[in-house]
């Protein structure tokens, strides 16, 4: 038996999923968190049945990617659990309506109970039921509340077969039963409705996003740095270093395997920027450099999801994007990127046309750099000075702009207006940031980290062989001309599509200039994006956009290291 949990977007699909099968996914407080079908496994008696979480969607006539991949999935169901958010009754109907129509058995959870109770909203549950004609259940995703009743009652999910003429035929039923089973009480406005006001109003809202932006800076840094100074660096230092050298004696310090797995010894000594062995320099960048960093802004971005501050920020960033052809809610991936990029560009699917997912997919992959290079940059060229920091950032914000402006102007089609839902700010729900925590932790790690021990030994075989000295020599007119870098650095340009943060770290040992840094860094970081996101780019654009998106990150990444190279 296949049974798909459908519902609008935000109402809490995916952690009644979580719930219903045990299989942890990542829930957020907003809309379009799932923009690809999951299934896990649900015991029912004796038998077992699949469940599909489906991407949520307004209505069963698509406007967007995600709500097609919605409409698809519903030929597959045998029983349909229809997810309704209960303080938001009659917008949550149309959808319930519509699948109503439908020749497949539905029974409704009505989710966020406990938020409905706290806002005055009174639902008379039987009465529901019983207008609807398919059972009805209340429930509370997070709390667990209402999921034994929910998965006892699937047998009596039912198909009242209700049809309609006409959308006013269906907004007129709705009407009809939100007055007979809804009513409201009165309360006073409490301090998170303020908050909300405030943060949404243009200029106390202006005022708040900068606080906000400020402090995430702040609190990832903090975090990343206390983790590198209390955790890893003393593991690295005091526990991994005395293993390697020992390892590095009994290869009698040198050689052919020695070069592989310890890394060449600099002074007599493993430096794990510059050894370049597996089980130095891969290990080292991976988790002493790269997962503090990784840790710190994951977390704070589970924090903003689920207080429900990001469709805020889309709706105030609204005016600008559109002057770059997308709309507000393209900053939700853009937001993403900062993360990864990978599932950045596969979150353009909540963008309702092609072009707008093709222009925020590109300036993803130009202006964005994941966490995992920004622990580098901040790392590398940190050390020169945090102007040198404020260079590197502010030039990629400012092609950013521009390139999104001159895309704005040059694709063909159109950038619709900005239509989403707000959701009220909650207390963020410790446990389900944990788990979102720890899955995209060690999604990072099952995928980077086969990647970065591939690129240091393929890095430490190419040295070995000569090969990089000849790709040196071809393009030194252009590295040192252009961009005023040594010939050098055309090995960490090269491997940068393999992993940005091996790259920069490649950098560490060519003794480059604080200018020359921020060349190098800039002109990695909008070249190419990893192997992995060029994947996704593919997949998500097909080929002939990702070799327009391939071209325009080039010739982005040439005009900036040039100018930046006569400007510093």
């Amino acid at each position: 038996m296949k049974i798909l949990l459908m519902g609008n977007p935000n109402v809490g699909k995916s952690v009644l999923f979580s719930r219903l099968t045990g299989t942890r996914t990542i829930a957020s407080n907003y809309p379009g968190t799932t923009v690809e079908f999951i299934k896990g496994a649900l015991k029912l008696g004796q038998e077992q049945a699949e469940i599909i979480d489906v991407p949520g969607t307004y209505t069963l006539e698509p406007t967007s990617k995600a709500e097609e991949v919605a409409a698809e999935m519903l030929k597959e169901g045998d029983l349909i659990i229809d997810v309704v958010d209960a303080t938001n009754l009659e917008r949550n109907l149309n959808l319930t309506l519509q699948l109503l129509e439908r020749q497949v058995p539905v029974i409704v959870a009505l989710n966020m109970w406990d938020d409905a109770h706290h806002r005055g909203i009174n639902i008379d549950v039987a009465r529901l039921e019983e207008l609807l004609g398919v059972p009805v259940v209340p429930t509370v995703g997070v709390t667990g509340q209402g999921i034994r009743e929910l998965v006892s009652r699937l047998p009596e999910a039912a198909t009242p077969q209700m049809v309609y003429s006409s959308s006013d035929e269906r907004w007129a039923k709705i009407g009809d039963i939100v007055s007979q089973v809804q009513s409201l009480s009165h309360r006073h406005h409490t301090w998170r409705e303020v908050l909300e006001d405030a943060s949404s109003h243009p200029v106390g809202g202006a005022a708040i996003a900068l606080l906000v932006l400020v402090a995430t800076f702040l609190v990832i840094r903090f975090i990343g740095e206390g983790i590198i100074n209390y955790v890893t660096d003393p593991f690295f230092n005091w526990l991994w270093t005395p293993l390697l050298m020992k390892l590095s004696l009994a290869f009698g310090s040198g050689g052919f395997w020695h070069d592989i797995l310890v890394g060449r010894l600099i002074n007599g000594q493993i430096d794990y920027l510059q050894s370049l062995g597996l089980f130095s320099t891969g290990l080292y960048i991976e988790f002493g450099v790269v997962i503090p960093y990784i840790v710190s802004f994951y977390l704070v971005l589970g924090i903003l999801e689920d207080v429900g501050y990001l469709p805020r920020l889309a709706v105030l960033m609204d005016t600008l994007m559109h002057r770059l052809g997308l709309h507000g809610y393209a900053i939700i991936p853009t937001i993403l990127g900062f993360g990864c990029n990978v599932p950045a560009v596969m979150a353009t699917r909540i963008l309702e046309s092609r072009r707008e997912r093709f222009i925020a997919a590109t300036l993803i992959s130009i202006g964005v750099p994941c966490a995992a290079l920004q622990a580098m940059i901040i790392g590398l060229v940190g050390q020169q000075g945090i102007q040198y920091v404020a260079i590197v950032y502010g030039s990629l914000f400012v092609s950013w702009i521009i390139i999104g402006l001159i895309l704005n102007y040059t694709v063909k089609g159109f950038s619709p207006e900005l239509i989403m839902e707000i959701p009220p700010y909650r207390f963020p729900p410790w446990r389900v940031i944990g788990e979102k925590l720890w899955l995209r932790v060690y999604s990072f790690i099952k995928e980077a980290l086969p990647i970065v021990l591939g690129a240091v030994l393929v890095v430490n075989i190419l040295y070995m062989i000569g090969v990089f000295d000849f790709i040196a020599n071809i393009a030194a007119p252009v590295l040192t001309g252009l961009f005023g870098l040594p010939k050098e650095t055309v090995v960490a340009l090269a491997i940068g599509f393999l992993r940005k943060d091996v790259a920069v770290g490649m950098l560490a040992p060519l003794g480059l200039t604080a200018k020359q840094l921020v060349i190098s860094t800039t002109v990695m970081a909008m070249s190419f994006p990893c192997v992995a996101t060029f994947v996704v780019l593919a997949r998500e654009l097909g080929a002939k956009d990702m070799l327009k998106a391939t071209g325009i990150m080039i010739a982005a990444a040439l005009i900036v290291g040039g100018l930046l190279n006569l400007i510093l």
